[in-house]
């Protein structure tokens, strides 16, 4: 479930670090592609690769955007409407691999920048995610960590959601669990076979059980690359991410 309370400064430190970490993970899939690699088509229907690292070079400015505003408290700049991120997707993916992944670096250096500069009493500062709904700034870090994992599944380079980190995996079903539970999605019971974890949703529907990552890629839309077991048909869940619950005002 989303924690309301801010974070104490060595928690966001740890936070950069796991971000740090996933993106030189990211980093080390990308070192070897090639343009016919970036050209082919990945996890995502009607997207190629090109269009998953775009997308993560515009979604990382987008964050940085929005650690500038908190920080400062004035806009640096125009904001980036879907209209625009939609015609920067279709732009940037025409381009070669090496440009591709020099724009993805230079957007995440230019995110972590942002980051370090943030003062300690700025983080809990509210900021608005483009659909209109309002977190604190350190909140973003995880948002980008979610993108950065995600995605990198979708490239559908070798890197698969066994490879998601325990702590990354946990995270993200407790934040999907909660959302997923006060829209009603019909599932009882979820069970983490390898986390030691379990999360009740309603009062009806299948328990459903297996490796945390698979549970997550499930419900993520990726489909399980491990089976789950379940004792009534699985229903498709509604589409991710959700704002979080409960949420800030």
């Amino acid at each position: 479930m989303t924690d309301t309370t801010d974070p104490e400064r060595a928690d966001i430190g740890l936070l950069l670090d796991d971000l740090r970490a996933c993106a030189a993970r990211l980093g080390g899939t990308l070192d070897t592609l090639g343009d016919r690699q970036a050209r082919g088509p990945c996890a995502l229907p009607g997207w190629s690769r090109a269009h998953v690292i775009t997308h993560l070079a515009r979604s990382a400015d987008a964050y940085g955007w929005l650690l500038a505003l908190a920080r400062t408290g004035t806009a640096p700049g125009p904001r980036a409407d879907a209209a625009a991120l939609d015609r920067a997707l279709r732009e940037g993916a025409e381009r070669d691999a090496a440009g591709l992944v020099a724009d993805l670096g230079r957007s995440l250096d230019r995110l972590f920048e942002e980051a370090a500069a943030m003062p300690d009493d700025r983080w809990p500062t509210l900021v608005s995610a483009l659909a209109g709904w309002r977190h604190p700034a350190w909140y973003t870090l995880h948002r980008a960590r979610r993108e950065l994992e995600t995605h990198h599944v979708d490239l559908a380079l070798g890197y698969t959601a066994a490879d998601w980190p325990d702590g990354y995996v946990t995270w993200a079903l407790d934040e999907t669990v909660a959302a997923l539970s006060v829209r009603g999605f019909p599932v009882a019971r979820l069970e983490a076979s390898d986390l030691g974890r379990a999360w009740t949703l309603g009062p009806s529907g299948p328990t459903v059980t297996g490796p945390g990552h698979a549970l997550l890629a499930w419900l993520t839309g990726r489909g399980p690359d491990t089976p789950l077991v379940s004792d009534r048909p699985l229903p498709a869940p509604p589409r991710w991410p959700q704002p979080p619950v409960p949420g800030w005002d």
